[in-house]
């Protein structure tokens, strides 16, 4: 530069004058401030002031010169393209020559800025950045060499992508061997640097560290007991990453690794033990776990174990000392948003009850989520989770006696983390725990009236991971004590013991199902008396255990007495709510589950509540046109209102059948249907979809004029890439052919190669599955001649996706759709007759109707083949298939 640019004095006083102000806790001066700052960004060199304060100004107090710099990096992050070059150029130089300032608050904020140029696209447009940092890293200059290095690592952490690409001449070639070399480093600040620089690049593999690999690893263990807890800690950060995707290099060291990671785990300084304890997680999901850490089980056993008890400072954070705080009104922030979980349509499977296939909600994280979120408590207790279900009761051996000492301690954070630990290896090891339950459960019952809140609602949650078990014993035995004592949980003065019992009382609904019929007033006196008794944060969690209730017992809550308890505050809330309140997702949720139990129970609460959801859905797509008309205008709407409405809608066509008739005749909604199903947000689909069908099994007179426009939207929305989409809108296809009868003709070849597509496809899930065939089915019993002819196509995973489902309405439909299209096309199905006889065998008891259609079929491919083929063919049957065949059907 010609000559180097000056400030002018008023206006640096002017700044400076600013840069003071904004630094006090007024809000209406910092408005100001914003103004300003602002206003001062349309003068080109009003940056050239701030990078001058940051780097020049050394008579200024160092926090001003700090904030200068921050907010010249958010002018950089904004506006970088509209500087010209001379200040752009200007500011660079500067950086480059301040890197080492003397304090560590403007080297760090040199370094954030350096950063923050370089993301913007500019370490293309900076060929000499990296080159320069690097010759910095050799300084004898202690201050310039960690500078350097911490602006070398937050670009590493920013641009890792770009560094290991061809548009750079791929710098890591030089960088990655110069970082390993200070590793040996005499300034502990500095090896962290050189650690957390190469960390950058385990995961993604990048060919320059793969190179040095057996280096980097080796120097990685020279470090393994240095003094300095953050190097520790990124020691423990890079073998947890290395675990993941270079195993083959650290099995050779695999026993030495594992007995530092448990002298770290149980580290003096927490963020240290936090990532060691990480590598026992990542360990449990290499298959060599087992065998590597079989051996070390009885030394990380107790580590892992003490890793789970509260630390003082959560107890402090928890309040864990302030037993009673029900009358404190939550703090709005404390609450996480909720997702609503749409509907999907679902077959009945032998055994019991629906099977799920979402994932528990039972981890770890209900006991204490105000907390830091992650720490070495949870960590410990999801490791030992996951290593529960690796090792299985091999893992018991070691826990057994340390559990005896923990659940009966008089201290009361040990006794606590013994009940976590119960609850931990729940799922891995309860075949082994089964024989210690009979006194455990009863042991735990008690604990759950401790006089220690947190005692009280760590109980809960273990409670509720055996709930399985509980219910499988007679019910007095456990099942009584254990619902009794919830329900004064639910009632405790602690909030944080009302959450967790609420959330176990809903698990134990989900296993116990009818077998709380008995209980339903006690139950219901609760959950209304909780009513009044809940600040907001739980009242939430409250609609989830009054609707799974509903769920578990169906028609059994549909009696007088229990539905003149459970109304009249549901509906009270109800009224209190606006519109715009994310509070009525929950409500809505609850109310769907109790109007499909109660039935024709709910028929005098369902007109309000009818309107409203018409009216949320209407008002959601208006608000969508507008957004998408005028965007800068108006915002787009929050789409779970429209969605939770739908499903509401879904549960009360559900719960009163014909009955809503009236209400849908005097509505839009299937007007307001027909925009839903083609919405962009695939849950408004999925929900529009399960809907349709269950107005088509209430009321079809409505729904049938407008079929010619909702058959095709069905037929595109066939994807199996989104799966409940494509379940939900398959299980209305199967509905709507019910109804049309041979009017469906029209409308097979939409959706028929689809199906047919969906059902041969491997990996599909099973309810998808399930629903397409009998799906396939149906539209073969209304329109046999159109479906016939593919059935050699689908009929052997058709019989072997059916065989497992129970007896129902669905499943009879559908194979009466099989016969008669078996009759049109008998050849479809001789390849595959035995998957066929099998599917048969499935039904334990047919409508008459339905069996004889079976004996035809069987009885007239055993005369079509003869008697020796036919027994030489049914010789290859298991014995059970025989066996039933000859019984029911005299084949």
């Amino acid at each position: 530069m010609e000559c180097e640019w000056k400030p002018d004095e008023l206006g640096l006083q002017q700044i400076l004058q600013l840069l003071k102000e904004s630094q006090s806790p007024d809000t209406s001066t910092q408005r100001s401030v914003q103004q300003r700052l602002e206003q001062l960004n349309q003068f080109p060199d009003f940056n050239n002031y701030l990078i001058f304060v940051l780097t020049k100004l050394k008579s200024e107090d160092e926090p001003t010169r700090s904030l200068s710099g921050l907010i010249l990096k958010n002018n950089v992050k904004a506006h970088y393209q509209n500087f010209p070059n001379g200040v752009s150029d200007f500011i660079k130089s500067e950086c480059l020559q301040n890197i080492g300032d003397s304090s560590p608050l403007i080297r760090a904020t040199v370094g954030i800025l350096i950063t923050t140029i370089a993301s913007k696209g500019e370490l293309q447009n900076w060929p000499e950045l990296l080159p320069k940092l690097c010759q910095l890293l050799d300084s004898e200059d202690y201050n310039t060499c960690e500078g350097a290095f911490g602006a070398l690592q937050k670009i590493c952490e920013d641009s890792a992508e770009i560094l290991d690409s061809d548009m750079l001449d791929r710098p890591l070639n030089i960088m990655i061997p110069k970082f390993l070399q200070f590793f040996k480093h005499n300034s502990p600040k500095i090896r962290s640097h050189a650690i957390a620089c190469v960390n950058q690049f385990i995961i993604s593999r990048t060919q320059a560290l793969m190179l040095h690999i057996d280096p980097f690893i080796e120097n990685l263990f020279a470090l393994a007991t240095d003094e300095e807890p953050e190097v520790r800690k990124n020691v423990c950060r890079a073998l947890v990453m290395l675990l993941e995707v270079r195993l083959d290099r650290l099995l050779p060291h695999m026993h030495n690794i594992i007995e530092y990671m448990l002298l770290r785990t149980q580290d003096q300084d927490e963020n240290v033990a936090l990532e060691a304890c990480e590598f026992w997680l990542t360990l449990a999901e290499q298959p060599v776990c087992k065998e590597v850490l079989g051996g070390h089980l009885s030394q990380l056993t107790p580590v892992l174990v003490n890793g789970m008890k509260y630390s003082e400072i959560d107890i402090i954070l928890l309040k864990g000392d302030c037993e009673e705080d029900e009358a404190i009104p939550d703090n709005e922030q404390d609450i996480r948003p909720r997702f609503h979980r749409s509907r999907t349509v679902a077959q009945q499977h032998e055994g019991d009850g629906i099977e799920e296939e979402e994932d528990d909600d039972d981890d770890m994280d209900d006991d204490d989520d105000t907390i830091s979120d992650w720490n070495l408590r949870k960590c410990s207790a999801a490791a030992l989770d996951v290593l529960a279900n690796v090792f299985r009761d091999d893992l018991l051996a070691h826990l057994l006696p340390l559990l005896k000492e923990l659940l009966f301690h008089p201290e009361w954070v040990v006794k606590e983390s013994g009940i976590l630990v119960l609850g931990a290896i729940a799922e891995g090891c309860m075949q082994g725990m089964i024989p210690y339950l009979p006194e455990l459960i009863p042991h735990l019952v008690q604990c759950l009236s401790d006089k220690k809140a947190l005692v009280r609602s760590i109980t809960c949650w273990t409670l509720s991971r055996y709930a399985h078990w509980v219910v499988s014993q007679p019910p007095d035995t456990y099942l009584k004590p254990l619902m009794t004592e919830l329900l004064k949980r639910i009632l405790d003065s602690n909030k944080r013991v009302q959450e967790a019992a609420c959330s176990a009382f809903a698990t134990l609904e989900e296993e116990a199902c009818t077998e709380l019929v008995p209980y339903l007033a006690f139950i219901l006196d609760t959950l209304v008396f909780a009513f009044n008794k809940y600040q907001h944060k739980n009242l939430l969690i409250l609609y989830d255990a009054i609707g799974t209730l509903a769920d578990s017992v169906g028609h059994h809550l549909n009696k007088p007495e229990y539905i003149q308890m459970l109304m009249p505050p549901l509906i009270a809330k109800w009224n209190q709510l606006k519109d715009e309140d994310k509070d009525l997702f929950p409500l809505l949720e609850c109310l769907s589950s109790v109007a499909t139990a109660l039935q024709s129970g709910f028929l005098p609460y369902c007109e309000p509540v009818y309107q409203r959801c018409v009216n949320l859905v209407q008002k959601t797509l208006a608000q969508a046109m507008l957004h998408q008309s005028q965007p800068d205008q108006y915002e787009s709407p929050d789409k779970d209102f429209m969605i939770v409405a739908l499903d509401l809608l879904s549960g009360l066509a559900e719960g009163l059948g014909g009955t809503i008739d009236q209400l849908v005749a005097r509505s839009n909604i299937l007007t307001l249907m027909y925009q839903c199903m083609q919405d962009k947000m695939p849950e408004v689909r999925q929900s529009s979809f399960a809907l349709l069908g269950d107005l088509t099994k209430a009321c079809f007179e409505h729904v049938k004029p407008c079929i010619a426009d909702f058959m095709p939207i069905l037929g595109t929305n066939l994807n199996p890439e989104l799966i409940s989409v494509c379940n939900n809108a398959t299980w209305a296809i199967g509905e709507i052919s019910i109804q049309m009868g041979a009017e469906m003709q029209p409308y097979v070849a939409m959706v028929l190669h689809q199906l047919v597509e969906i059902i041969n496809r491997p990996n599909t899930p099973k309810t998808l599955l399930e629903n397409t065939a009998i799906t396939i089915g149906r539209l073969g019993y209304v329109c046999p001649q159109e479906v016939a002819p593919m059935l050699q196509q689908f009929i052997r995973p058709w019989c072997t996706s059916l065989r497992n489902i129970r007896d129902n309405e669905e499943k009879d439909s559908a194979f009466r759709g099989i016969c008669t299209m078996i009759s049109v096309n008998p050849g479809g199905v001789v390849q595959d007759f035995i998957f066929f006889c099998d599917a048969v065998a499935s039904w334990v008891n047919p409508k008459d109707d339905l069996r004889d259609m079976f004996y035809k079929i069987l009885h007239g491919f055993k005369n079509q083949v003869g008697e020796d083929n036919w027994r030489r063919f049914s010789d290859q049957f298991p014995m059970p298939l025989k066996e039933r065949l000859a019984t029911f059907y005299g084949v």
